[in-house]
């Protein structure tokens, strides 16, 4: 199964910063269990949903030059509020450093303007082909997919003339 964990980019500076949301509804079967009578969203995908939004950063400023966008080192990590069903998590990173093969970021989410979770991210960017190059088309494939749900997670604002 594929979470995708963010629900609408809401601003983007290439090679700066993102901001994105996810908005938690009561039907996200994880939050049957988590926990039963106190429905709370988990850390992990509070971490996750920060890892997404820096991939996604990651990608816009590498041009999509990268079928992969993985998570290499979590520092500093704090939990600081609930997420509960019905709000949202907003989600504010920003581009730390920037080199071949990774990405540098800090990061944190808010809910209902208190701060809910921060850190600091380090990601692998890599190509599948770069291991093996016979995985060239598995590549194009995933980066194709990644600019499709780009387009459907970032509609700029119209501009005004």
């Amino acid at each position: 199964m594929r979470f995708c964990l963010v629900d609408r980019v809401l601003s983007v500076v290439p090679g700066e910063s993102i901001e994105t949301v996810k908005q938690v509804s009561l039907a996200e079967e994880y939050l049957q269990d988590h926990f039963p009578g106190f429905a709370v969203f988990p850390g992990v995908l509070m971490v996750e949903c920060m890892v997404q939004s820096c991939a996604w950063l990651s990608r816009v400023t590498d041009e999509f030059a990268y079928s992969t966008v993985l998570l290499k080192q979590a520092r500093a990590v704090r939990f600081n509020n609930f997420l509960k069903p019905g709000e949202a998590l907003h989600v504010s990173a920003t581009l730390k450093s920037s080199g071949v093969g990774e990405s540098e970021f800090q990061v944190s989410g808010t809910v209902n303007g208190q701060s809910a979770v921060s850190g600091r991210l380090l990601l692998l960017k890599q190509n599948l082909s770069d291991r093996n190059p016979q995985l060239s088309d598995n590549d194009e494939r995933l980066k194709s997919a990644m600019r499709e749900l780009w387009g459907q997670l970032w509609v700029p604002a119209p501009t005004v003339s």
